[in-house]
């Protein structure tokens, strides 16, 4: 139980640096309802720029920006395959996907890259203040923007595009825009744990969107989505959360580091199926409500006559 206890705060650093690519496939899953799998390679993007520049000598904060931006064209490059060439937006994100693995080795230059020794972000911050501060910072900018005509248009375009396309807006630079600005998101988090592990692999960004998703679909179901600021803070929740629990299930006995994808998998089966059981049990317990008030009634009726 100590051990368990032990592991929360580095749990809680993890869930913060994740949340920042929770928040990436949030816009285009629940914002866009665009199923974008660049993430999984956009992630890598992200930690290759920031390894790549800091072991070359450059700032760590300009190394951090530069892969925001890089992972920013990643996505635009998918919102023009899908739009222009017309290409479905699944295969969209599967091609780009393929395609940064290449593009992140030659990034690199190799297959993975040590930060050990290098000067990075946190060598003179505390990892978990600093995301506190950074998450908070980009959910506040976030939610300005999504309140703004553009971002308001970009909520629309996911909700209804033929419509919004009617009113005259262009909804392929909303959507060019929604997928650049999320894979942006999922970069910058990628830069971070790259530093914060000591590390940039080329296999790091594997299984990306499952975490996102999960991380998504937890917060959700504990926090709900009245809101898009509740929304985009049950995804921050949902990604410490989803990190506490694999950091416990990892104190189990019988679990190995090697079990991490089948306990995602469980995780992400879990969220599910709670929202789903309990609609289920709310529309089952209203019909037998209705059942019992349309007794009652013909009861009553039955003893006037």
């Amino acid at each position: 139980m100590h051990a368990i206890w032990n592991s929360i705060p580095g749990a809680i650093e993890l869930g913060l640096l994740y949340a920042l690519m929770a928040l990436g496939v949030y816009i285009t899953f629940r914002i866009l309802d665009f199923p974008d799998l660049t993430v999984d390679g956009s992630f890598t993007t992200g930690g290759a720029i920031a390894a790549t520049m800091i072991t070359h000598g450059a700032s760590p904060w300009l190394a951090t920006i530069a892969a925001c931006l890089g992972g920013c064209a990643a996505g635009a490059v998918t919102g023009l395959l899908h739009t222009k060439g017309r290409i479905n937006g699944l295969l969209s994100g599967i091609l780009m996907m393929i395609a940064l693995y290449s593009i992140n080795l030659r990034i690199m230059g190799r297959p993975n890259i040590s930060l050990l020794g290098e000067g990075t972000i946190f060598n003179s911050l505390s990892i978990l203040a600093f995301m506190v501060g950074v998450v908070l910072v980009i959910v506040v900018l976030l939610n300005l923007f999504l309140k703004t005509d553009l971002g308001l248009a970009l909520r629309a375009t996911g909700d209804n595009a033929r419509m919004i396309r009617s009113f005259g807006a262009h909804t392929d630079h909303t959507i060019i825009l929604g997928i650049s600005l999320s894979n942006g998101l999922v970069a910058l988090s990628g830069a971070l744990v790259a530093q914060q592990a000591g590390y940039a692999d080329n296999s790091m960004g594997i299984g990306m969107i499952v975490i996102g998703l999960a991380s998504v679909i937890i917060g959700e179901a504990i926090l709900g989505a009245r809101t898009i600021l509740w929304a985009t803070l049950a995804a921050v929740f949902g990604s410490v959360v989803y990190r506490i629990v694999v950091a416990m299930a990892l104190q189990v006995s019988w679990l190995d580091a090697s079990d991490l994808k089948i306990i995602t998998a469980v995780i992400v089966i879990v969220a599910l199926i709670i929202p789903t059981a309990q609609r289920s049990w709310k529309q089952k317990h209203a019909a037998r409500k209705r059942s019992a008030e349309l007794a009652d009634m013909l009861t009553a009726a039955g003893g006037e006559r």
